[in-house]
């Protein structure tokens, strides 16, 4: 558990007083749990939960609350504590994140982790950081998002047939999870594809990583070697989804033009023509 005074701060979109960390059930929004939501405090409790889940409300709760991995919640806690200069007076979610998006979706964007003063601070996948502000940039301009800007859960924002998850659902120190704590969140991801799976027809992985769980999620694979990632890597599984690599968008591969917007609106672009989504349909079933 995170140590020191808890004070309250009032969200900055809301202005409803949240302590940090949020306590399930009180109100922040979009919050799936509630306090009587179990509670994994184990790898095997998370596997045994995430086993019997029936539907995406379902797990979104389960995994708002995990705390299963003693390193990761005590780092997620204590810089919901002492915070960033620059949003000390908001609230930290500091809890782990869930997938947003639809719940049948047509893409799925996969990442390792939520950034420790973004999504840990927002309650949202890949939001309040630069790797955020690049991601969901690109989304619009593909027309898979109806808004450039994503900036904390209570901002309007909703989806066209996407869904965006994280494999490792807690930010971890120096953006590492430990193989451990891979491996101890590993059940939820699992669940969410066997939930949105057969909706799914395209892939996006951001990072090694993120390419590497996702073939653990498509396989089996065909040839002698499982396909390896690269920017724009495409790997035409049996199981008919296309899994489509992407550099990740951080501050670091954008400011050194490793990624660049055009590179990003490439993959997007490629992403939603694989899924059939056409850049003019209606906004789908987005989680606000």
């Amino acid at each position: 558990m995170h140590s020191g005074l808890v004070t309250a701060h009032a969200h900055p979109r809301t202005g409803v007083p949240f302590e940090s960390p949020v306590p399930p059930g009180t109100g922040w929004p979009g919050d799936p749990a509630v306090p009587e939501t179990p509670v994994a405090t184990t790898p095997r409790r998370v596997a045994t939960l995430a086993a019997k889940v029936g539907d995406v409300d379902e797990l979104d709760a389960l995994v708002s609350v995990c705390r299963a991995c003693p390193r990761l919640v005590t780092w997620r806690e204590e810089v919901a504590v002492t915070k960033r200069r620059a949003f000390a007076v908001e609230p930290y979610w500091g809890r782990p994140i869930t997938g947003w998006g639809s719940a049948r979706p047509l893409i799925l964007v996969l990442g390792l982790a939520p950034a420790a003063h973004g999504g840990n601070r927002t309650g949202r996948v890949f939001t309040g950081d630069r790797s955020g502000d690049q991601l969901f940039a690109a989304l619009y301009r593909a027309g898979l998002v109806n808004s450039p800007v994503s900036v904390d859960a209570a901002d309007g924002l909703s989806t066209n047939g996407i869904r965006i998850a994280a494999a490792v659902r807690c930010a971890p120190p120096a953006n590492a999870p430990t193989p451990g704590e891979r491996s101890a969140c590993e059940p939820w991801l699992a669940a969410e594809w066997r939930l949105v799976g057969p909706h799914v027809r395209v892939v996006v992985a951001l990072g090694g990583f993120a390419w590497q769980a996702a073939l653990g999620l498509l396989g089996p694979f065909a040839g002698p070697a499982k396909p390896k990632f690269g920017h724009g890597a495409v790997a035409e599984l049996p199981s008919g989804v296309a899994l489509i690599g992407c550099y990740h968008p951080s501050q670091q591969n954008m400011f050194t033009g490793r990624l660049t917007p055009a590179m990003l609106d490439e993959v997007f672009t490629d992403a939603r023509q694989r899924a059939g989504l056409g850049g003019g349909e209606a906004l789908r079933d987005g989680r606000r």
